[in-house]
Parts: C-alpha cells; structure tokens; sequence
C-alpha cells in the first residue's frame, strides 16, 4: 500500500513535469519579441526564484544576445557604404623637361573624374544590404526564443527536481518508519524476516534514488548557470511554484500566431526580399557604367584646347558572366522560397504534435486529480 502510494505521487510530479516542459514550447510562440525585452530585471532575494526572473537574467547575461546584436550591427553599418557614390579621383601629370625651360612654359596637366553606376544599381545595392540587415535583425529575436524556451524548460526541470528530492526524503523517512516496525513485528513473531529484508532492501534503493536525484539537480544547476554565464556550482534559490494550466488556446489560432510571429519566418522573408533584389540587380549588370571627367592640359599652345571634358564607359561584352550571376541570383531566390515552406510546415509540425502532448498530459492529471 504505501509502495502503490509512493508511485501515485511519483507519477504525478513526473506528469506536472512532462506538461510544464511542453506548455514551455506552447508560451514561447505566443512572446512577442519586444515583450520579452521589456520584462524587468530582478535581483535573487527570498527563497525562491520565479520563471520571470530567471529568463530576464538569462536574457540580460547570456553571451548570445550580445553576439547577434554584434551581427546586426555590422550588418547595419554595411547598408550605408552599398549605396554610396565612388570616391572621385584626381590625376596628375607633368613635363619635367620643361621645368626652367626658357623655350616653352612648365607643361602640366590635372583631371577631376568620377564614377557613376547605371541608375538604379547603387539603389538597389542599398536595398540588398538593408535586408539582410533586417533578417540578422529578427535573428536576435530568434535567439532570445531559444533562450526564452530553454530557461522555461530549466525551470520546470529544476521544479521537478525539487520536488522528486522532497518526496524521496518523505519516502525515505516512511520507509524508516516501515523497517522499525517490520523489525519489532519480527521480534515478536507477528511478520517475517522477509518484510524487514524487503524494507531493507526499498530503503537503500530510496537512498540511490537520492544520489541520483542530486547528480541530476548539479545538472541542471550548472546549465542554468550556463545560460546565466556564471560558475556551474554558483547558488540559485529553489524554484517559486508553477502556475497552473487550466486550459489551452485552440490549435488554430496558435498556428496562426507562429507563422505571424515567428522571427525565423520574418527572417526568411527578409532574405528573400534580398535575394528578389539582387536579381533586378544582376539585370541591371547587362548595362554599362559611365565615368565623366574634367581637366585642364597646358601642354596644348592653344589656349582653347586646355580645358577639356570627358565622359567613358565600360563595353558589358562579357554576357556570360553577367548571365551566370543572374541564374546565380534566381537560384538563391528560389532556394530561399522553398526553405520558408519547409519551415512553415516544420512550425506547423511541432506545435501540433507539441499540442496533442500537453492535452494528453492535462488528461492525465485530470484523471489523477478525480482518483
């Protein structure tokens, strides 16, 4: 009877646990990005510690947040210099023979040029870069999904590992209580040797369960301060108690949600926008670029030929080039559509089966609950 007792409790945590760690999954598609960046830091005080402040701490500590910001950073700085004009360049020449000549005038000659693309290209350019500095944008957002994800499935870890230690050590003082009877009901007759063997034997088993329980909480104390970018064995509070799951949002408007909200998706969207992009880039190669000047040569006798201006262009002969770069473009562009559809229905995938788990989960506990 109380070994059945024992197993009824286990079995519960075990459930409250499995269902935790999945409504984590469930809750992370609904954050919205800025949400999660607004939440307020919290200071460890008291004797727990609650989901919020553990993921606003690992948002605020974790040395991934400031990588992909570094990324969009750089990305960003990237966009101005795509769409700016070419340096102009300034050219000088002389006649050193005739440098003190008492026949001719020192000959010189100076000219002013500047490149200038074929209209549209630096435009799009810009565009380019500005879109694949907005998809390494939402990739912070990404990253603080994973990490929203993994520190809601900590904490319920570490909630269940409270609770499985504490019902070990109310187990193990049971069993202590069981084996003192056993023994005095031995001694007087009333039980056999086996039942205080078989005690013997539950509490030594309780007691590896409580090694192994304490191996497991290092664990995940030390991948919680992992995230926290802190010393494994540095102290965190017990868990605060977990909310309690009354009901779920219908399956529709929640795949509804993550094919709206997810980063990734707005990141793949972003990278296509580039890639549509470079393709009316690479049409626009076919067209030539010019480079306009003007000068001033003294080497002419003729005052009217010393001022002159100029213009030049590049002859696009080589098509071949200019048409592999396109098909190039084409093929990013499409590689990068059939990558958004494969995630969508990746998306798509997990929450359904991540749903019908959690329903399950919640009708076993129901049923836990009405026994």
């Amino acid at each position: 009877m109380l070994f059945m007792f024992k197993q009824w409790i286990a079995d519960i945590i075990i459930r409250m646990y499995q269902t935790t760690r999945l409504m984590a999954l469930v809750i992370f598609l609904l954050q919205s990005p800025n949400s999660l960046a607004n939440e307020s830091i919290l200071v460890y005080s008291g004797d727990s510690i609650h989901p919020s402040q553990l993921l606003a701490d690992i948002l605020k500590a974790n040395p991934q947040m400031e990588v992909v910001q570094a990324v969009w950073e750089a990305s960003t700085a990237r966009a101005a210099p795509q769409s700016a004009w070419a340096d102009p360049q300034f050219r000088y020449t002389m006649a050193p023979l005739t440098i003190g000549s008492n026949e001719s005038s020192y000959g010189q000659r100076f000219e002013l040029s500047q490149h200038i693309y074929w209209p549209g290209k630096l435009r799009l350019r810009g565009e380019v870069a500005e879109h694949q500095a907005n998809a390494q944008y939402e990739n912070i957002a990404a990253v603080q999904l994973v990490l929203t994800t993994t520190a809601k499935s900590l904490f319920a870890d570490w909630y269940y590992i409270h609770q499985a230690i504490k019902i070990n050590n109310i187990n193990q003082g049971l069993f202590d209580e069981f084996r003192k009877n056993a023994v005095t009901r031995y001694g007087t007759g009333l039980a056999s040797k086996q039942d205080a063997l078989r005690a013997d034997v539950e509490r030594n088993l309780l007691k590896h369960q409580a090694i192994v329980l304490h191996r497991e909480q290092q664990t995940i104390l030390a991948r919680m301060n992992t995230l926290l970018n802190r010393s494994p064995e540095a102290a965190i509070p017990p868990p605060h108690s977990l909310a309690e799951i009354k009901f779920l949002p219908e399956l529709k408007s929640l795949r509804a949600k993550a094919l709206q909200s997810r980063p990734e998706l707005k990141a793949m969207l972003a990278t296509i926008d580039a890639n549509e992009t470079q393709v009316e880039l690479a049409e626009l190669e076919y067209y030539p670029d010019f480079n306009v000047s003007a000068g001033y040569n003294s080497l002419w006798d003729n005052e009217d030929k010393r001022f002159t201006i100029g213009v030049g262009f590049n002859l696009p002969l080589g098509q071949g080039k200019r048409e592999a770069r396109e098909q190039e473009a084409r093929a990013k562009m499409k590689q990068a559509r059939w990558q958004k559809s494969e995630l969508e229905a990746r998306i798509k995938e997990e929450l359904h089966i991540a749903y019908a788990r959690v329903e399950e989960s919640l009708h076993v506990l129901s049923l836990w609950g009405s026994n």
